[in-house]
């Protein structure tokens, strides 16, 4: 068993490291073949800048004159020009025979009119060629041009030498290695100096130094891939990819050598993670097995004592339940308590406010008595004209009473009902009506617009209520003894969200960031109200709408509370 499974890792091995080896060769030719048509396309491109200069000058009058009657006045001076602005090595101007009427360096080849690309551009079209350049250089690029009449009968060519020497200089030593070899297959164009004039032998892959022996070489293939195993010096790749790309427009072939190193090497690390883990997996295995008859004397044992932990497990679990129950009762116990707190709280505000009530009520009734008295007396004398202004100062009475009572019903009953929308203005109101007779008794004056447009928040109507009469009232308390007493409440919204702002001019917070903790009061032991769960209570009723209630200090004195709310729209309450 040991054996088969080595033997099936090993296939398991050999064929991810095949597969992981294939798809990086897949990827480093496609890399290779953008490297190889970028550096194809610069070597192009420097070549048909001297295509073009020589297309040019092959329009210029005075080269054309050169052609055809020889060298004049001024013929070197363009030609020196042109040949020092493009960095040409030599324009060379020819006769319709081919003999060279004019040249830049004085030292052309010689024949230069049997040349292939002289005889095509004699025939009236361009030619390019490559070859030696003597004695200016061993390597050139030739361009010849016609030189047309007004006939449009050729009368001569010009010809520009490129010196490769120049172009391939700054690609030396780049990576990667990458040569064009011309038609016999000599490598012309290098950015490895130590590849120049290497030829292919033919029928075979590989390229052979024109001197001296070959150096070791072998080829192979690796699916589609060509991968030459080269032993051509440090500055080449002992294991290549061997890529070629057609350069007809040059007639050179472009060809590039990609290191494949570290594309083998990643295979391997593929391959022997994969080993690894096979084994890794089979010496669990391995003592999964050996561990099993261990399990299975002890499985006994265990079944014993499982189903005696068992039975302690159920009592356990009977002991959880009840104590769940118990914690239940106690959380739901705890929401009645805060539940009662909040009503408390409110009962309290009730009772500070009671004598203020009172007199609220008290003075509406000696109203009506008085004026159900005269109404009598008119009705006697039969003025009935002012009996019913009488009367109707008595139904207004009573609509304000019924107000004041209303309000505190709505104010000490108990709301169990989720948030919803409800008018901010009308709340507000409705506390500033509550707290009317507290504010008058204490001198405040309030200044707050009651005509500003409505504004819908989300919140309950009674708690949010509760609030602002906690505010209020905190903030009369405050200002007791003071010069100045003004009550300022704002209301305004921004976007999706609504502030409520109660600014005093008391002497401020003592402790901004106490103010909300519970049991924290700064009022005298012989005031009405001094628990210090007020603005407890109302820090829990803004949080469970939703939003945030702050204390701070205003800089001219005195303290300001922010309530910010969520804002809703009225059309949603509607819906």
């Amino acid at each position: 068993m040991v054996l088969a499974f080595s033997g099936i890792v090993l296939i398991l091995t050999a064929g991810v490291w095949r597969y992981a080896y294939q798809q990086g060769l897949d990827q480093l030719a496609a890399r290779g073949q953008a490297d190889l048509a970028l550096a194809g396309d610069r070597l192009v491109g420097q070549l048909q800048r001297y295509r073009d200069l020589a297309v040019l000058m092959a329009d210029h009058p005075v080269i054309s004159i050169a052609a055809r009657y020889g060298v004049t006045e001024g013929t070197r001076d363009v030609l020196v020009g042109a040949a020092d602005k493009s960095a040409a090595l030599d324009i060379l101007v020819l006769s319709a025979q081919g003999r060279v009427m004019a040249s830049v360096s004085g030292k052309h080849p010689a024949e230069l009119g049997a040349y292939p690309f002289v005889t095509r551009a004699l025939r009236g079209a361009l030619g390019w060629g490559h070859g030696p350049a003597e004695p200016l250089t061993q390597r050139a690029f030739f361009h010849a041009a016609p030189i047309f009449n007004d006939a449009g009968r050729v009368q001569g060519a010009v010809v520009v030498v490129t010196d490769l020497n120049g172009i391939d200089y700054n690609w030396r030593g780049t990576n990667p290695a990458a040569f064009f070899t011309d038609a016999a297959g000599e490598v012309y164009i290098a950015n490895r100096t130590e590849l120049l004039f290497w030829k292919r032998p033919a029928g075979t892959a590989g390229l052979i130094p024109p001197k001296g022996n070959a150096p070791p070489f072998s080829a192979q293939m690796v699916g589609p891939h060509e991968i030459w195993h080269l032993g051509w010096g440090p500055y080449l790749p002992q294991e290549a990819l061997h890529l070629t790309q057609d350069l007809p427009v040059i007639g050179l072939t472009g060809e590039v050598l990609l290191d494949v190193a570290q594309t083998r090497a990643f295979a391997f690390a593929q391959a022997a993670a994969l080993a690894a883990l096979c084994l890794a997996f089979g010496s669990l295995l391995f003592l999964a097995s050996e561990r099993r008859r261990t399990l299975a004397a002890a499985n006994v044992q265990l079944e014993a004592r499982v189903a005696k932990r068992t039975v302690a497990l159920r009592e356990t679990n009977e002991k959880l339940v009840a104590e769940a129950a118990v914690r239940e009762a106690a959380q739901v116990a705890l929401r009645q308590a805060q539940d009662d707190l909040v009503q408390a709280g409110k009962l309290s505000a009730l009772g500070q406010m009671s004598a203020g009530i009172s007199h609220e009520l008290n003075q509406p009734l000696m109203a009506i008595r008085s004026f159900a008295e005269n109404a009598v007396q008119f009705l006697e004398r039969g003025k009935a004209e002012r009996v019913g202004e009488n009367l109707t100062r008595i139904s207004e009475m009573s609509q304000r009473m019924a107000r004041i009572i209303q309000n505190l019903r709505a104010f000490a009953r108990q709301e169990h009902i989720a948030p919803d929308r409800v008018n901010l203005q009308k709340v507000l109101q409705s506390a500033l009506d509550l707290t009317q007779s507290h504010r008058e008794a204490a001198g405040v004056t309030l200044e707050w617009d009651a005509t500003g447009r409505d504004i819908w928040v989300r919140g309950g109507e009674v708690r949010l209520g509760q609030v602002f009469v906690n505010l209020i009232t905190n903030a009369v308390d405050a200002m007791a003894g003071r010069t100045e007493r003004r009550l300022q409440v704002e209301a305004r919204r921004q976007g999706d969200v609504v502030s409520v702002e109660f600014r005093d001019t008391g002497p401020g917070i003592e402790m901004p960031d106490k103010v909300f903790d519970p049991f924290y009061t700064t009022k005298e032991v012989d005031q009405s109200s001094g628990m210090g769960l007020g603005l407890s209570i109302s820090y829990g009723i803004v949080q469970s709408f939703g939003g945030q209630i702050r204390g701070a200090n205003q800089d001219s004195g005195g303290a300001v509370f922010t309530v910010t709310l969520e804002a809703t729209a009225a059309k949603e309450l509607a819906a």
